[in-house]
């Protein structure tokens, strides 16, 4: 009975999973594409949309952070069929991420050289990198409308429509900075301004298809009058942390990279963690991120339903289903890392780095993928200040002190850094596991839900 329960919570789970999956990797090849066409000009130009990357993702986790709460509530009140909150809870949340958008393209506007500079990287790496982060930031409204669209669709179970849209603005993405990078198909050479250009025009696009989805009738939400600040008040109450976890976690990249970049080969052991990183996300990303939204969604309708034992059954069966698969993925591309790497790096010193930083991420595999799964569980049921915890706990403490602590310190370089990267992922799955299994997450989503739905 128990393995017949737990093959249909894995049929479920692919279902939800396989457009996400799908528009995951379309997504993680667009990025990766973005390094092979920037790796074409210099290692410089590597480092530019790097750091530029690390300021754009600020509105990538206020978008994801704003996308949990609104998956929450909306697979919640899905499962509950409390239409009417559903729709407010979507609309809320899609007018809170275009407001808070807009100061991040002021900044794109006026602090981009300043903020690249921070680093202190070549002189010819702060021009490209603010020319890239300016282009690229202004367009932040447009970027979190998109990722909280997608994830209040998916709290609806309707994955296929987001995979459309998404998968389409990144072919955008792809072919221009392709096109606009190198110049080709009679389009201009702008080389590292290019790809910027194509992730702008991608993010209006998508943004744009989406609002169109929600405000058609081919979707199941609609948009609907915000008036019940009950909803306003959970939204932020559950996306809060949530956001937090994306702040704090980008917030860490900046002292790890900065000591990447105090090695003295620092741009080619920058540019190799980034392809390691950029090799990873590519082979593991879909799958792990997919598990993750399917886990929020089958706990959050589970919960929506009245069914906690059921919610809490097909958390663990998404997490071990993530694990087996993520983890054998990890394993190979660890395996494979030289052949992997040399498609990125032709440099003998990047590439060995690349293949070093390869083989610690393929290895944490089976911790990254249950993090994943057991996070999304938690959000799924509103609980978010777990991950918060996991997430922040690790970066500050492992990912970045440790790693300064064995390499600098105590002076064991690079291989200081494989150790807190590998160990920090280990603590964040040891973290969401324990939250998932041991804390009383199931009657606080209950009494939320209640509480909307009267309000509604």
């Amino acid at each position: 009975m128990e393995w017949s329960r737990l093959r249909s919570v894995w049929k479920r789970t692919l279902s939800l999973s396989v457009p996400i999956a799908a528009e995951t990797v379309v997504r993680t090849a667009m990025r990766t594409t973005d390094v092979l066409v920037t790796a074409l000009f210099s290692p410089a130009a590597v480092v530019a949309v790097t750091l530029g990357d690390l300021y754009a993702r600020f509105p990538l986790r206020l978008g994801l952070g704003l996308g949990g709460g609104a998956i929450a509530l909306s697979s919640q009140d899905t499962g509950a069929d409390a239409i009417a909150s559903r729709d407010e809870a979507i609309t809320q949340a899609l007018l809170i991420g275009l407001l808070v958008g807009l100061p991040f393209a002021l900044v794109a506007l006026l602090f981009a050289e300043p903020a690249i500079r921070l680093f202190d990287p070549s002189k010819t790496a702060i021009r490209l990198g603010a020319t890239y982060l300016s282009i690229v930031l202004v367009t932040a409204p447009a970027r979190i409308v998109t990722l909280v669209a997608a994830r209040s669709l998916q709290g609806t179970g309707d994955t296929r429509t987001p995979m459309y849209i998404n998968s389409f603005a990144n072919l955008v993405n792809i072919v221009g900075s392709v096109a606009l990078g190198l110049g080709l198909f009679g389009a201009p050479e702008l080389r590292v301004a290019g790809v910027g250009y194509a992730t702008a025009a991608a993010n209006v696009t998508a943004a744009a298809l989406f609002v169109g989805a929600i405000a058609s009738e081919r979707t199941t939400p609609s948009f609907a009058r915000p008036r019940s600040l009950t909803i306003t008040r959970q939204l932020l109450q559950v996306s809060a942390p949530r956001t937090l976890e994306g702040f704090l976690s980008e917030a860490a990249q900046f002292p790890f990279n900065a000591l990447l970049l105090s090695f003295p080969a620092g741009d080619s052991v920058t540019a190799g963690y980034q392809i390691a990183r950029r090799l990873y996300q590519q082979v593991t990303a879909p799958i792990s991120r997919s598990f993750n939204v399917a886990a929020s969604v089958l706990v959050g309708q589970a919960l929506g339903g009245g069914e906690p034992d059921r919610a809490r059954f097909e958390g663990r069966a998404v997490a071990a289903f993530s694990v087996g698969l993520v983890g054998l993925l990890g394993l190979l591309l660890a395996l494979a890392a030289p052949f992997a790497v040399g498609v990125f790096a032709s440099d003998p010193t990047v590439t060995q780095f690349a293949v070093d930083f390869t083989r610690v991420y393929g290895l944490a595999g089976i911790a990254l993928a249950a993090f994943s799964a057991f996070s999304g569980g938690l959000q799924g049921a509103s609980e978010t200040r777990i991950p918060l915890f996991a997430r922040t706990s690790s970066k500050f403490g492992l990912f970045v002190g440790l790693s300064w602590l064995l390499a600098l310190t105590l002076g064991y370089g690079p291989v200081g850094v494989y150790v807190g990267v590998g160990l920090s992922y280990l603590w964040m799955a040891l973290v969401v596991w324990w939250g998932f299994e041991w804390t009383g997450w199931a009657p606080r989503a209950t009494e939320m839900l209640s509480e909307r739905t009267e309000a509604s």
